[in-house]
């Protein structure tokens, strides 16, 4: 008999929750043992181990999922992370691989697909879509030139998306958990990092470079 696949969801929208335990549920060998909708519960949980895969959400409330990401690598380096995103894969998937997930998957997925990413995961595999593999290896082979974006920190494109997608800097700072001072700061050397002089022409290079929707 194959072992039991024990999964544990940490994501901030309920229904998000109930979904994927929807799908584990009619996955004869896969189990969801508990879900989660805050960063500081994955933490805890990772110290504990007791499951296979963790599933975190990238979009969490107060901390980053990267920040949480690297945390979890930090003091569980032997948990299997696979990394469930409203973002698409271009914007963030390097990124959470390079901070140590398993695996990205976009949450527009069909329910087979996270499935067999789950599966992947677990073998110790990496796991990314057939259309993102593509596009990493047109980089590979092709002259490849970074985009300014692609410069920035983890926190500094966390800070370029969410004011390009309209929210004020004290706006950003709840929803972080940060200063207006600290943000100000991301702001201003991710300004100065992509030659830009305002929001509005942050928000232009967004739109153009399709890192907001």
């Amino acid at each position: 008999m194959s072992k039991t696949i024990r999964v544990f969801v940490i994501d901030d929208h309920a229904i998000v929750r109930e979904g994927v335990k929807q799908i584990l549920a009619e996955t004869s060998d896969m189990i969801c043992t508990g879900d989660a909708d805050n960063g500081h519960e994955a933490i805890r949980l990772a110290r504990k181990g007791e499951f296979d895969i963790l599933l975190l959400d990238l979009s969490m409330p107060e901390r980053g999922g990267i920040e949480i990401l690297k945390q979890i690598r930090k003091e569980a380096p032997e948990i299997k992370v696979l990394v469930l995103s409203m973002h698409k894969e271009d914007q963030y998937a390097v990124r959470t691989l390079k901070a140590g997930a398993s695996g990205y998957l976009n949450k527009q997925s069909a329910p087979d697909e996270l499935v067999v990413a789950i599966r992947e995961v677990l073998v110790g595999r990496k796991y990314i879509s057939k259309e993102l593999a593509q596009a990493l290896a047109e980089q590979i082979t092709g002259d490849h030139q970074a985009a300014p974006h692609e410069i920035l920190s983890d926190r500094e494109y966390q800070t370029l998306t969410m004011i390009a997608s309209g929210k004020c800097v004290s706006d950003i700072g709840k929803e972080l958990n940060l200063s207006v001072k600290t943000i100000s700061m991301y702001r201003s050397r991710l300004l100065q990092k992509m030659k830009l002089k305002n929001n509005a022409e942050l928000m232009y290079y967004a739109m153009k470079n399709k890192l907001v929707s």
